[in-house]
């Protein structure tokens, strides 16, 4: 078992490992730091992540420009509204001259896999990605296949198109350890894109810095993180104020929540927090470390009623209304 001062050197070096990520994937992308953090909280934490945001602002690219940036293997998958399962999964293939199948793997047998425009292929292809992301193996036929590890799902999807697409049902989207917003950037940032993109010379492109095995070491060593009962009391709180609200000192939200949070909110709270720490160079967590990831994690989580959307209010506000009024530790 580690002392307590290799502990803090283990943590010291994976914020280091991970900080040289950080400034490979900012050679290619610009005034996305916040998102590039949290892509790698999330792969550190062990959890699937869903982009959403209107086309053109770089959420495929920041995808594959982190992948780049982990030498294991990435896999880009397209949905389409032809889409058939084996697609994602993959397929048996049968050989008349033998009389035998055989197993032909989708692009879901990687490590890193980028599902952009999830919301664009029907619910059978988005069912096929269930059992792969929640239990880390595909099954096709008789036989079931473990996938290699790391692990993760990165999808996309842009939410001001509603013709062509199959939005994810709540039994999915609490399968995303995180929903991220990507917003527009400033229009500094927006000169430095064009300086850097269209400007003379190749584009910059990232090179790999970080091994497959490195990450989980990163995963071993953020199991490791100290969470105080205090903080996971905390984590439990904020899920439990979007279940009952009056419960939590919030009757005005009652009408305006249909349906909270589940379990693996909390638990990805604590994870994530824990991550957060390891990130920022320390083997504990604190309240703060929850409270910073806690609207990512609850964003897709939270069902408003039609009443909310009714005054303006979307998930987002409701879920900054309880962190606002439960109280940290």
């Amino acid at each position: 078992m580690a002392t307590a001062a290799e502990a803090v050197a283990d943590t010291a070096a994976i914020k280091e490992r991970f900080d040289g990520v950080k400034a490979e994937v900012g050679k290619v992308l610009v005034g996305q730091d916040d998102l590039v953090h949290r892509l790698l909280l999330a792969l550190i934490a062990d959890g699937h992540v869903l982009l959403e945001g209107v086309p053109g602002l770089a959420k495929t690219l920041a995808i594959s420009t982190l992948a780049a940036t982990v030498d294991c293997r990435f896999s880009r998958i397209q949905f389409t509204p032809d889409m058939l399962p084996g697609d994602v999964t993959g397929t048996q293939i049968f050989n008349p001259r033998e009389g035998s199948f055989s197993i032909r793997k989708g692009p879901v047998f990687g490590n890193l896999i980028l599902a952009d425009e999830i919301n664009r292929a029907p619910a059978k292809v988005q069912a096929a990605l269930l059992e792969a992301m929640q239990e880390r193996q595909v099954t096709l036929g008789d036989e079931t296949f473990p996938l290699a590890e790391p692990f993760l799902v990165l999808a996309t999807q842009n939410p001001i198109e509603q013709e062509g697409t199959y939005p994810l049902p709540e039994a999915q989207l609490d399968r995303f350890m995180m929903k991220l917003r990507v917003g527009y950037l400033s229009n500094d940032d927006e000169v430095r894109v064009i300086d850097r993109m269209a400007g003379e010379g190749a584009a910059p492109r990232a090179q790999a810095v970080m091994t497959g095995a490195e990450v989980l070491d990163a995963r071993r060593a953020m199991r490791q993180v100290f969470v105080d009962d205090k903080v996971k009391r905390y984590a439990v709180d904020l899920v439990a104020a979007t279940r009952d609200p009056a419960e939590a000192g919030l009757p005005e939200l009652t009408n305006l929540i249909e349906y909270g949070a589940s379990v693996r909110g909390s638990l990805s709270l604590v994870q994530l927090a824990k991550s957060h720490a390891l990130l920022a160079g320390r083997n504990y967590a604190s309240p703060h470390d929850v409270k910073s990831i806690a609207p990512d994690v609850l964003r897709h989580r939270i069902v408003a009623t039609y009443e909310a959307e009714a005054e303006g209010r979307d998930t987002d506000d409701l879920a900054a209304t309880i962190l606002a009024h439960v109280e940290v530790p």
